[in-house]
This record gives C-alpha cells, sequence and structure tokens, in this order.
C-alpha cells in the first residue's frame, strides 16, 4: 500500500497571507477589519493578528461584495446584517459548505486509496 502525503492544514495565517490570498494590501484588510465587526481575527502577544479559515471566509464574502459586486462599504454592511436578521448568515453557510466539501473530498481519498490496495 503506497504512502500518501497529507497536506498539513495551519490553523492560523498572518495578515500578510491573508493580503496575498485576495491580492490586495495588508492595509485594506487592517480597514475592513475596522469597517465591519464581523472580522475579528485573535491577536498574539506581540499584536500580530492570526486569521482563522473562518475569518478568511468572511473577508472572501466582504471581497466579493465590496470588490468583485461592487457594493460600496455600507452596502456591503446592510447586505451582511440583513442576512443575519433573516436568521440566514451566508458567510456561515459558505464556512460550512465547505466544511462538507473538505469532508466529502477525504473520504473519497480513503476509500480510493482502500480500493487500489
Amino acid at each position: 500500500m503506497p504512502y500518501k502525503e497529507r497536506e498539513i492544514e495551519k490553523k492560523y495565517y498572518s495578515i500578510g497571507e491573508v493580503a496575498q490570498q485576495f491580492k490586495v494590501a495588508p492595509s485594506l484588510i487592517r480597514y475592513w477589519e475596522g469597517e465591519f465587526d464581523i472580522i475579528r481575527p485573535k491577536k498574539d502577544k506581540k499584536g500580530n493578528r492570526r486569521y482563522t479559515k473562518d475569518d478568511i471566509q468572511k473577508i472572501k464574502y466582504i471581497f466579493h461584495l465590496v470588490k468583485e459586486k461592487g457594493y460600496t462599504l455600507e452596502g456591503a454592511r446592510e447586505v451582511i446584517a440583513q442576512g443575519k436578521e433573516q436568521g440566514f448568515n451566508k458567510v456561515e453557510a459558505v464556512q460550512k459548505l465547505q466544511e462538507i466539501k473538505d469532508f466529502l473530498i477525504n473520504l473519497r481519498d480513503e476509500f480510493q486509496s482502500k480500493s487500489q490496495s
């Protein structure tokens, strides 16, 4: 049975890594942090921001609204607030779908590796 190396997933990402994912300046991420209360990264003892996958999903949603759909910051805040008022938070839904996708991919990979041996 061949050895299959698993991808190591990070728990926390620096602001530089997050900014690089979206091809924006770190200052924009910091600015959005002040504008949108859904972005609250943890900070280490030195004060460096540490973003989780959940934080990155929220930034991805804001990026989609502001940069791709062309909403103003106020408009994006309203869309996010409406989603919360309706009891449906799109950010949480996207995150849940990503978790399901990751689970299914892992399940498929395990099944394929067992069927090959």
